[in-house]
């Protein structure tokens, strides 16, 4: 067994030596697809092997908004061509009350906004999408994908790792990418770490715009192919919807209280209850769940902020839900873990096997510099929206929707603003920030 010890545009290319290290990655999720690539990219002298549970990729997932701090990332990896196809770009963001009778906020030309702000585009990708692109990516850049390999032990300092079958994989570095019930997250940090409840649930829903029957598909399969972002506020819930899968399919989300039993995560839900739970709502929303076939509902949970994301030796590192999972609530799931990918594989591009033992301290340091804080800031910021989205009817209810329909027709919104999606002051912090400018800015202030 071994020993788990918890204390032992186009990105440019770093400085290397002839050899390169050998990086494992423990999940082919989004962060570790993502940090595969971004490696390759920064230096293919590298080699990069992906440990996956599966035995094969699953066509399973929903929707992913993706926002120009993740559009940027896909666009310097080159994926934009093959996924500009697969995506659905909204041109307007609106919010509503629960039950249709008031636009509460409402930005028509939220697309060309995103665009000249940020100069990349706000996209609504279905996750099988973007998972099978990343990963087709990697293949071409010589990135070794194992199926079937659960990761069940590392040892940290030497940086190796067990499998179930009794394998052991040696590398020069490991990046655990496992999600948010890793088991190898508490043996690093040497204590339990249990996924904490939120008191929400998520009822997902997909539909095909083809597959729409009865007297309203006509006018719900043109709601899907004319692609628009929607929130609707209401008391202890709200919802949002979107279309991906370039148009034709329509993704919707219903976050309200969890009533899941304590030790259930997940659920075969009941229509009938849930279009209880939701009546009164939308008269669109209404004819949107009468379409639906099947529901499953999701307990949201999340980890409170780690004391570290990687070893001092710069040996053993960890990023996504592994480390900080996201709530919802601003859609930073996907675009954090794309974010951690490109800031490790960046700095790992200018580890040189020579002088890897003196080098690897130092991206330790920056990467938990530059994610941590962040990862955190959008963790707190998304409770707040969810606090600011699902008040009850009532005086700060109505001083909440005031505040948002005085500035309806604005081309400037004044901070703050309830909804962050399109705050003036919190907009900028999440879809201005450049993963390869901050990884660069950090390197050259601490070049190792």
């Amino acid at each position: 067994m071994i020993e788990s010890n918890p204390k032992l545009e186009t990105p440019q290319l770093g400085e290397r030596g002839n050899e390169g290290i050998h990086l494992v990655i423990i999940g082919a999720g989004l962060a570790g697809l993502a940090a595969a690539l971004s490696t390759k990219l920064a230096n293919p002298t590298h080699k990069v092997t992906i440990l996956e549970t599966v035995k094969e990729l699953q066509e399973i997932g929903a929707g992913l908004q993706i926002t120009p701090n993740g559009t940027r990332l896909l666009h310097a990896w080159r994926l934009s061509p093959v996924l500009a196809p697969l995506a659905a770009v909204p041109s307007s963001l609106s919010v509503h009350r629960y039950d249709g009778t008031r636009l509460l906020a409402h930005e028509p030309n939220f697309q060309t906004q995103c665009l000249s702000r940020y100069a990349h585009p706000f996209w609504d990708v279905h996750r099988v999408d973007l998972q099978r692109e990343m990963v087709a990516k990697c293949i071409s850049l010589g990135v070794e994908l194992r199926l079937g390999a659960r990761a069940v032990d590392v040892h940290f300092a030497s940086a190796t790792v067990k499998l179930q079958s009794g394998e052991l994989i040696q590398g020069d570095v490991v990046l655990l990418t496992d999600g948010l019930w890793s088991a190898i997250r508490p043996k690093f940090l040497g204590k339990p770490s249990p996924a904490i409840l939120t008191g929400d649930l998520a009822y997902r829903i997909t539909l095909r715009a083809d597959e729409l029957t009865g007297p309203d598909a006509d006018e719900l399969r043109n709601w899907i192919r004319n692609p628009t972002v929607n929130f609707w506020l209401g008391p202890k819930a709200h919802c949002v919807g979107y279309s991906v899968s370039g148009g034709e399919v329509y993704n919707l989300v219903f976050l309200c209280p969890d009533d899941l039993p304590l030790e259930v995560v997940k659920l075969e839900g009941s229509l009938d209850e849930m279009k209880q739970k939701f009546a009164g709502w939308d008269p669109l929303l209404l004819k949107f769940l009468a379409q639906v076939k099947g529901v499953h509902k999701w307990k949201l949970m999340w980890l409170d902020a780690l004391p570290e994301w990687a070893n001092k030796e710069g040996t053993f590192f960890m990023a996504g839900d592994c480390c900080h999972p996201m709530l919802p609530y601003l859609a930073q799931g996907a675009n954090s873990s794309l974010e951690d990918g490109a800031i490790f594989g960046s700095l790992l591009g200018k580890v040189s096997k020579a002088g890897m033992k003196e080098q690897l301290p130092c991206v330790s340091r920056i990467y938990q510099k530059l994610r941590m804080e962040r990862g955190r800031m959008i963790q707190l910021e998304s409770f707040k929206q969810r606090d600011d989205s699902h008040m009850e009817d009532g005086p700060e209810q109505e001083k909440r929707d005031a505040l948002m329909t005085k500035q309806l027709g604005k081309d400037e919104l004044e901070a703050p603003f309830p909804s962050r999606w399109t705050c003036p002051a919190i907009q900028p912090i999440l879809y201005g920030y450049d993963a390869y400018a901050e990884a660069e800015k950090a390197y050259r202030e601490s070049p190792f």
